[in-house]
């Protein structure tokens, strides 16, 4: 087959025109796309690659580029521009709407809206959509949700027309069109730079390089502006609540260029603007984010408001409370456990912590049983849905995530419990408090009334929160609440090897290696230098090992955790491999260079408070529907969840995750890669929080040498908060 161009053009830019045939490749994430091109007045058709949003069959277009010899592939026209003609044929027209332009428009459908309004079908689209009701099958929902998505699709692609140019890929125009809607091309015009403080994902060098592409000078104030917030906002991401303001200026100086002077008077018109606070520490001056100095100086504010509220209920006599309480138990408490429960029968505040096997459901327990006969209302709550699932099933109560408990509600911008309209309870009990960050204590302190007691539970040894903030070793540190630090390890724990290695790793030893012989254990550890044999030994551990030695199920049952994402055994590898050897293709649809297939274990990555799922809620994909463009997944075996394609980047495959997003979680079995090439994150923390995550069994497969620099280093990245003066001063 002839290529309909003649060899001279290889070098000349040239221009091509002809109706787009088939789809070969699309990426959805960077808009990079192979196509088949019919060539106009010619027979034959040609190979195109390049970069479209949307590429859909029968559509007229008008291509400028280059032609270009692959190796691999042969002879291709290297597309550098297009201009896109909405088809002009009966056929065409049909072929375009069917092509999965449009939710709920297929085959049949496209070919009886094209019946009903032939060619002028794109100018009913455009001006009378309402119109569609005289297709056939087309009801006031269905025509509503043809209108919508004809109207979205026009707006994002002459949106993406205008964007790709500037270096910003398919998935953000699509979010940057739903976020500012039909304004979102005058938004960009205007002012690029709101892209990086309003959009999730673009940062300020892409804002900047649309910015610099439309005229705007390097050095206004606009560049700036947004340069200090996106600044302020990649440091709360590595947990800062303020950042000091003359580390401010010199880093934001020299990572984006902006000259010192401009920086300063930055910070200061954003001050103007409310945008950002300024407030004295020990240590200088201090710039916040405004809404994270509110939850900061919330969390004293109504700390302290409670600390200094009578109690609502009372025992009358307290201790011969506990003793009669106590003495009903099932067990014998030890001593620090017997504290623990009188302490938290005086206290309005107090915190309970301490590691594995040390009793802290034991002892919640019996708090819950003190207070219920004193006739308390007693909540449960968890920051996430597997620690509140499991805090039920140790309690026998309703225990619920801290977001159900505050009544998200999207209608009312925000929590719906708050200080007018309080929790309903006089006794509050928050397990896993430890991954509570700045701005969900802040919400949670609000909502609890003046009278009731809290007791917040957790490990202070594991990581700090995800978000903002170090909450619970704060308030611990201030020391205006009442502290009881569990220690003693008991003897039904003390069988567990993970447990006591645990303990081990908390201490600074090295955990014991050697396992019994002689029976099987719950702690191994697989020594292996090379990185590419430790990533094939995960894989062979979860398929075929663990499970048939330990009866465990492969996706189920076994959690992949690991200290990085990239590397060989980092998260990203890892997923690529468990899903092949797990899951082999089936259904499956690519978005960007991650791959979504029936029965998929998925992780859910940031709060979406509309979909009621949360950072680092594990689920299976049950369902997906390429017409509609959407698939199902299904959370804590009773939540089904729908994300249409485009929100996909709020998933991630979850065969392996990092040791952070597992906090709060706990599983039958967890294998964990430790190497040398993880040193960045070697930290004790690190260590001791994915062994802790371990029910069952734990593996740990690598080097010797990278676990003894992990237990060995305790130095915890600083983060910067005032939480604890706060607290202690009153302010």
């Amino acid at each position: 087959m002839q290529d309909p161009a003649p060899q001279e053009e290889m070098d000349a830019q040239v221009e091509l025109v002809g109706t787009l045939e088939r789809v070969v490749f699309h990426n959805e994430e960077n808009g990079y796309t192979v196509f088949r091109l019919k060539v106009q007045g010619n027979r034959d058709q040609v190979t195109v690659v390049g970069h479209m949003v949307e590429p859909q069959a029968g559509v007229a277009l008008s291509l400028k580029g280059d032609w270009t010899e692959n190796p691999r592939f042969g002879r291709q026209f290297q597309m550098s521009s297009f201009d896109q003609v909405l088809p002009a044929t009966l056929e065409g027209i049909r072929h375009y709407l069917s092509s999965g332009l449009i939710k709920g428009v297929g085959e049949k459908m496209a070919g009886r809206i094209v019946e009903t309004f032939g060619t002028g079908t794109f100018n009913v689209l455009d001006d009378e959509p309402e119109r569609m009701l005289e297709v056939e099958g087309v009801g006031q929902k269905l025509m509503e949700r043809i209108r919508d998505g004809w109207a979205e699709h026009r707006g994002i692609r002459d949106l993406i027309m205008f964007l790709q140019p500037h270096g910003v890929s398919t998935s953000y125009a699509v979010r940057i069109y739903r976020h500012y809607g039909q304004q979102a091309l005058a938004v960009v015009r205007e002012n690029p730079y709101r892209l990086a403080m309003d959009i999730r994902g673009i940062g300020f060098l892409t804002a900047d390089a649309v910015a610099q592409k439309l005229g705007f000078a390097r050095d206004c104030d606009l560049r700036a502006e947004a340069g200090l917030l996106y600044m302020l906002m990649r440091l709360t991401e590595d947990g800062h609540v303020y950042y000091p303001r003359d580390e401010l200026v010199i880093q934001t100086s020299d990572k984006l260029e902006i000259s010192a002077p401009m920086v300063d008077q930055a910070i200061d018109n954003l001050q103007l603007e409310e945008r950002i606070v300024l407030d004295e520490t020990d240590s200088g001056q201090a710039v916040y984010l405004s809404r994270y100095h509110r939850y900061e100086s919330g969390i004293s504010h109504y700390l302290r408001r409670i600390l200094h509220s009578p109690k609502s209920v009372s025992g009358g006599d307290e201790d011969a409370l506990v003793d009669e309480i106590v003495a009903g138990l099932d067990i014998t408490l030890a001593e620090e456990q017997e504290q623990a429960v009188r302490t938290a029968a005086r206290s309005k505040v107090m915190v309970l912590t301490g590691g594995p096997g040390t009793g802290k459901t034991t002892i919640i327990n019996a708090i819950i049983k003190v207070f219920a006969a004193m006739k308390a209302r007693i909540l449960l709550a968890a920051p996430t849905g597997r620690a509140a699932k499991r805090m039920s099933e140790t309690s026998g109560r309703e225990s619920k995530t801290i977001h159900r408990l505050l009544e998200y509600s999207p209608r009312e911008d925000g929590f719906s419990r708050n200080e007018n309209n309080p929790l309903a309870c006089s006794l509050l009990v928050v397990d896993e408090a430890s991954m509570m960050d700045t701005m969900l204590m802040y919400h949670l302190l609000k909502a609890v009334p003046l009278g009731a007691t809290v007791v917040f539970v957790g490990d202070v040894n594991q990581l700090p929160s995800v978000g903002p903030g170090n909450v619970l070793q704060d308030v611990i540190r201030s020391g205006v609440v009442d502290v009881v630090e569990l220690v003693e390890v008991f003897r039904q724990a003390q069988e567990s090897e993970i447990i006591c290695n645990a303990h081990l790793i908390n201490q600074g030893e090295i955990p014991s290696l050697e396992s019994s012989k002689d029976r099987l254990s719950d702690f191994y550890f697989i020594r292996q230098e090379d990185p590419d044999r430790v990533a094939d030994m995960v894989v062979d551990l979860v398929k075929n090992h663990i499970p048939r030695r330990f009866r465990l199920d492969s996706i189920n049952d076994i959690q992949v955790l690991t200290p990085m994402h990239k590397g060989t055994a980092g998260a990203a590898n890892l997923n690529t491999r468990l899903q092949e050897a797990l899951n082999p293709k089936t259904l499956v649809i690519q978005r960007g260079e991650r791959q979504f297939r029936l029965d998929d274990k998925v992780m859910q990555i940031r709060n979406n408070y509309e979909k009621d799922v949360f950072n680092g809620d594990i689920g299976r994909i049950c369902r997906l529907d390429k017409e509609e463009r959407e698939l199902t997944v299904r959370f804590d075996e009773e939540r089904n969840v729908v994300y249409e394609f485009s929100e996909l980047d709020e998933l991630v495959p979850a065969y392996a995750i990092s040791v952070h997003k597992s906090q709060g979680s706990e599983y039958p079995a967890v294998v964990m890669p430790v190497l040398t090439q993880h040193y960045v994150l070697l930290q004790r923390n690190l260590l001791y929080t994915g062994v802790t995550r371990g029910k069952r069994l734990v593996v740990l497969v690598g080097s010797q040498r990278a676990l003894a620099i992990a237990v060995k280093n305790n130095k915890m990245q600083k983060r910067f908060t005032y939480l604890a003066q706060r607290l202690a001063r009153g302010v």
